[in-house]
């Protein structure tokens, strides 16, 4: 095992909301960190854009995009405005802070926005890793991707592995998929040391992703009803921001992570109802409603993550009981500041 401290280590999208969790907990741990984002898809100038249709989150949002920032610029952590669409300015950039390792978030991280953009999406989430991976081809050691538990499609038995078979549903799947076989495929062409991350179902503070459990506490928060498609009894892999955090710098940590893919959730799947069922005790008079499934959403469940156990020394610490009602009190301690 190596430390972070000292580390140069380059975020592609680290304004984002793993990024900036990221981001913040490298530094705190000594590495030197950089951030590079375009500020475009799903963050500060989407949400001030008046061309874009939002109304009823705009000011909320932007209000949690702040205090990324503000926690960004009070950690004294360099950020450089920059489209990684534009590969000669993303190659400028790598040129000068030099990386030893590179995070790839850029994306667009929603399955149904995804389903309705392909193009936006393909052009944000492809466009920027082929530019990342050729803009650091020989010259980092370490190129760390940010797949999902979406590309295994529908998890047969309830549990996948990262040697399932994967059969990804819709767009979003499709092209975290083809960005994996893309890493892979520098790394045999180029010899580029990669690790594959495949997440899921992440919720935490600041995420304006619209993610299930974020419009669970914001309607409860505001007495509306929460609506649930399918019956509640779909299960997730809840993963706590903090659980993927630590386990990333164990990633960038461990030789072992190198030129693998792994898991990185809490490792155990809870339904949808578990999670009505916690933010009850905290909203007890919340309605709940249930709708039709989406045909394109998959039948999910647990990741299993004994992978990354072994390899890196990965401990998960936040169960949904203990994630999700510190995210209920954050949001609750967010909603009186306003």
């Amino acid at each position: 095992m190596k430390s972070v401290s000292g580390c140069r280590i380059l975020l592609i999208g680290g304004a984002g909301f793993i990024g900036h969790h990221l981001a913040l907990e490298l530094k705190k741990q000594g590495a030197e960190v950089s951030i590079v984002d375009g500020l475009l898809v799903n963050n500060i100038l989407h949400f001030s854009s008046t061309g874009e249709n939002i109304i009823e989150h705009r000011l909320l949002y932007l209000k949690m995009l702040n205090q990324r920032q503000e926690k960004i610029r009070n950690a004294d952590i360099p950020i450089f405005i920059e489209d990684a669409r534009n590969y000669y300015a993303l190659c400028s950039l790598v040129n000068k802070l030099k990386p030893d390792v590179i995070f790839h978030l850029a994306a667009v991280s929603h399955a149904g926005i995804s389903n309705k953009t392909p193009y936006s999406t393909f052009d944000h989430s492809f466009r920027t890793l082929e530019n990342a991976l050729d803009a650091c081809k020989s010259k980092v050691d370490h190129f760390i991707y940010f797949s999902s538990s979406m590309i295994y499609g529908h998890f047969k038995g309830g549990m996948v592995t990262e040697k399932t078979h994967c059969d990804p549903i819709g767009i979003y799947g499709a092209l975290k998929f083809s960005g994996e076989k893309l890493v892979i495929a520098y790394n045999q062409v180029f010899d580029l040391p990669f690790t594959i991350i495949r997440p899921s179902a992440l919720y935490g503070s600041r995420c304006v992703s619209r993610r299930v459990g974020q419009i669970f506490i914001e309607n409860a928060l505001q007495g509306k009803d929460i609506s649930i498609a399918g019956d509640g009894n779909d299960r997730l892999d809840f993963t706590y921001i903090d659980d993927l955090v630590n386990g990333l710098i164990k990633v960038v940590e461990s030789e072992n992570s190198k030129n693998e893919i792994l898991n990185l959730t809490y490792g155990e799947s809870r339904s949808l109802n578990d999670m009505v069922n916690i933010l009850k005790e905290h909203f007890p008079s919340v309605n709940v409603n249930y709708l039709p499934k989406d045909k394109l959403t998959p039948d999910r469940g647990t990741l299993s993550i004994d992978k990354a156990i072994a390899r890196i020394g990965y401990n998960p610490r936040f169960p949904l009981e203990k994630g999700f009602v510190k995210y209920i009190e954050w949001y609750k301690q967010f909603f009186k500041s306003l």
